[in-house]
This record gives C-alpha cells, structure tokens and sequence, in this order.
C-alpha cells in the first residue's frame, strides 16, 4: 500500500517502411530511438541513464544474447534489473502491472519498458537477397515468463498450430452463438474492420493510413485472398511491419523529485491479469474468455470505475474474434460507440509482434493527456486467447492507496470452470463444436480443423479433419458446419482423426 503512485510519464513510437535493404533500421537502434522519444517526451533530459530496470518484450525478427544490456548501454544506463521476455501479446501490459507494483513497494525506480520488430525488413531481405547490415545475431540468455508450448501435439497433428488457424475456430463459434449466418456475420466483421481501419487512418504512427469500407475488408480479391476461413488477408494481423515502441514509468514521488511536468502524467489506476485453460483443447467453450473477464473486472474494480465510465478503449486485436470476445467480456455491443481502439488494430495500425501493446499504451497516454477527464482501458492477449492483461489509465490520480490484487485470486476462479473431456484418438458419432478452412496462397480450400464433441454419454470433445474434398471444403465456407452431425475415424497412415458429415 503506497501513494507513491506508478505513472507513465514518457512514451516513443516509430514506425519505418524500409523500401531497400538501405533503408532498413536495426531493432536495436529502433529502441534506442524511441528510448530518447520518450525521456523527450517527460520533458526532463538526463532520465535514460537513471533507469534502472530495463525490461524488453520478445523480440522476434532479429536475436540478441542480451538485448536489454545491449539497450542499457546505448542509453547509458546501469540497471540492477533487466529481462527479456517470453513470447506473448499481453506481454507489455502485464509488464507494465508488475513494474507498477515494484514501484510501489519500492523495488523499482525508474523502469523503461521497450520492444520493436523489424519483419518488414526481412521481408526485403528476402526479396532482394541482400544481408541486413545489422549486429551479429546471438542466441538470447533466460527468456522472463511462462515458456510452454501454446498447443498440444493432437492440435499440431491436425494444423492447429498458427494463430491464423486457431482464431478462425473461435470466430465460427462466435458466430454460431449469436445466431449469425454466415453472410450477416462476414458483414458485421466487415464493418467492425472498417471502424477499426478509420482509427488507423487517424493515427501517424500507423502502418497502413488508409480507411477502408466494409467491402474492402470482406470482398475476396487476389489482394484480399482467403487465409482461413472466415478471415479473409484483411482480417489478420499485419506481421511484417518495422515499428518499435517504448514507455517510462515511475513513482509520482519520484516524478515530482525530478522535475518531470504533471500534465506528463498518467497514473496506471487499476491492472488484472489471467490465464485462460493454457491448450485450446481444453476450453470452456470457444465463443467467451473467463479470463478477459476476470482481468478486465479486477482492472475496473481496482480502478474504482465502471465500464460506462471508461471513453475509449484499446482492445486486442490481432483477429476479428479478439475484439469481439472482450466485448462479450465487458458486456458491450459490438456498435458502442466509444472508440475499441486508439491505433486503429493490429490488422491496420501494425502488429508488432510481442510489442504492439506499448504502442497501444502510448498511444492511450497520448489521448488522456490532451482529454484530461477521461479514462482509458487498454488489454493485451497472448498465444490463442491464452494469456490476458488489462489496465485502466486516468490523468486524475487514485483517491486511496495503490494496491494490486495478487492475481492468483482471479486464477483461481478461472482455473475452477470445468472444461469437457478431451480424446486424443477418436471412432464414433460426432457433432461439430467449431471449424475452420484453412487455404493455400492461390486462394484455394486445403485442409478443414474441425473440433468436435462425441455422441451418447461420453460428450469428449477431439480435434480431426475433414477428407481433402475441395466441394465440402467450399461447402463449409458457405453453410453453416457447427452443429454438423457426422462421424469421426481414425487414418491409421496418417495418425489423425478425420470427421466425415453425415
């Protein structure tokens, strides 16, 4: 409990296009980059080299042995902590929760939270067959955070192994829940796309700046192909982007002790983080997330807020049925008219990999100081609406002590939900639970996932395929396969369950 109370009080972004190898900024240098923006932006020169701890989110398009002490020493700072993470997209703000507790109880000062990706530059590599000029790679030191596997070998033996895959089988779930057809639900995608995209369009950090309809998003073009049914290219993160993004945060002790103006501060006013059922196959359900829920609700009841008075949020959104799943947490409507997002998503503004939550966070603080009455919730979500983090930002400080919740409270209760049976090897009468269609890069249908439930008193669910069959592969994009009845064998030569409709 103290009233030293963690605020962000710098944030940097950059976002590059390399077009040649030439061009092409090494994410080291990104970070350092956005480092300096943000102690700019506190407006107090001289903060990166009292920084002392040093905290770096996965970084995956170029390795370093040890990336944070490579940053330390290009900004001159001497931490007695620094890591480098896991993989995970909820990874920024779950950092910046515990850094704020640190904070609190003292065992932080001054942290600096920075990651960046550089997949576009590979990219260009790749294409003009040119090395990166870049530091030599290295092999990362102890990688900070839970470092399981995010899928079971049953999932991977039946091509669910890509978050390409898996949100579509969440998605068509979504979809069957609320009682959609396929054509009014590909519509409603396509609008909450478009919302998204014209955020993006606003936002000069941004990979993409141009707004686009409802049409553009949902109508299947050789520029817009299929990747996974029911999302066509449009409705996946954008991977291959060059941005990087950093925040400081510190005490208001501390801010106060150094200068650093007010109207740079943005209190962290309530935070809650939560795992869902670590592996796909053993979900609740694949149309709600108990732990968005938990994290969100800690976040706002920690905050001493509601979620009427919250004015924007930032919703993860690597995929459409992210969005949609903290709305359903949070009890909104898909057409709330506050903004879900302040970048525009991760479709459209850019995906940076582990990082695009900073950007998210900077972008918040951004907001709240020019709208100084407002709060801001920002979520983060790693593997397959696996891991989630949440937090509330306010200018207006907390009215009480700051004290966060241990989060194995919420663990606890979400761990408690009771999930079905799963069977690894699968024969009998069958029924669809949720699919996907996963395509080639032509734009043709090339294997079905199903996940099905077992008839009779067994109700195990299974993972299979269907037969390789293009007009059944076809027939699912067009009519509606949950709640398919059909039968499940087992292909001795192939080692999988194949579903078979009757």
């Amino acid at each position: 409990m103290s009233k030293n109370y963690p605020v962000i009080v710098g944030v940097g972004q950059l976002t590059n296009h390399p077009a040649t190898v030439g061009d092409a900024i090494e994410p080291l240098e990104m970070m350092v980059t956005v480092a300096r923006a943000a102690e700019s932006d506190a407006g107090v020169a001289g903060l990166l080299p009292k920084v002392d701890s040093i905290q770096v989110p996965n970084v995956m398009s170029w390795s370093y042995s040890d990336l944070p002490g490579a940053l330390a020493e290009r900004i001159g700072a001497k931490p007695s902590h620094s890591i480098h993470t896991t993989v995970g997209g909820e990874t920024p703000q779950r950092l910046v929760n515990e850094t704020a507790q640190a904070i609190v109880e003292g065992r932080t000062r001054i942290a600096l939270i920075a990651g960046s990706e550089a997949l576009a530059s590979r990219r260009v590599s790749r294409k003009t067959r040119e090395s990166l000029p870049w530091t030599e790679r290295g092999t990362p030191g102890e990688l900070v955070g839970d470092s399981r596997m995010a899928f079971t070998q049953i999932e991977a033996e039946h091509g669910a192994t890509l978050p390409n895959r898996m949100y579509p089988l969440f998605e068509n779930a979504i979809r069957a829940h609320l009682g959609h057809s396929i054509d009014e639900h590909q519509a409603h995608l396509g609008r909450l796309g478009s919302r998204l995209s014209a955020v993006a369009a606003d936002n000069p950090n941004a990979w993409f700046r141009d707004a686009l309809s409802a049409d553009d998003i949902t109508n299947i073009t050789p520029e817009n192909r299929w990747v996974c049914f029911p999302y066509p290219k449009l409705m996946n993160a954008m991977i291959e982007i060059d941005q990087s993004a950093a925040v400081i945060l510190m005490g208001s002790e501390t801010a106060r002790e150094l200068g650093v103006p007010e109207d740079r501060w943005v209190y962290l006013r309530g935070c809650g983080d939560a795992f869902d059922t670590w592996f796909v196959s053993d979900r609740v359900n694949y149309y709600e997330s108990p732990a968005i829920r938990a994290a969100t609700h800690r976040a706002l009841g920690m905050a001493g807020v509601s979620v009427d008075e919250i004015a924007a949020f930032d919703l993860y959104s690597c995929f459409p049925s992210a969005v949609q799943m903290a709305l359903g947490a949070l009890g909104l409507s898909a057409d709330d008219p506050r903004p879900i997002t302040v970048t525009g998503g991760l479709p459209y503004a850019g995906g940076p990999g582990n990082n695009y939550v900073t950007h998210s966070i900077s972008r918040m603080v951004e907001r709240l100081r020019e709208r100084r009455d407002e709060f801001g919730m920002v979520t983060g979500l790693g593997w397959f609406f696996t891991k989630h983090a949440a937090g509330v930002y306010s200018t207006e400080p907390p009215t009480g002590d700051w004290q966060r919740t241990d989060p194995a409270v919420d663990q606890s209760q979400v761990d408690a939900l009771e999930s079905p049976g799963v069977v690894d090897e699968a024969e009998g009468d069958a029924v669809v639970e949720t699919y996907a269609v996963a395509f080639d890069h032509d734009g043709e249908p090339m294997q079905g996932i199903v996940i099905a439930r077992l008839s009779g008193d067994s109700d195990a669910r299974l993972f299979a395929n269907t037969p390789a069959d293009a007009d059944l592969l076809w027939q699912m994009t067009r009519e509606e396969f949950v709640g398919q009845a059909g039968r499940v064998t087992r292909d001795a030569s192939t080692q999988r369950n194949v579903f078979t409709p009757a």
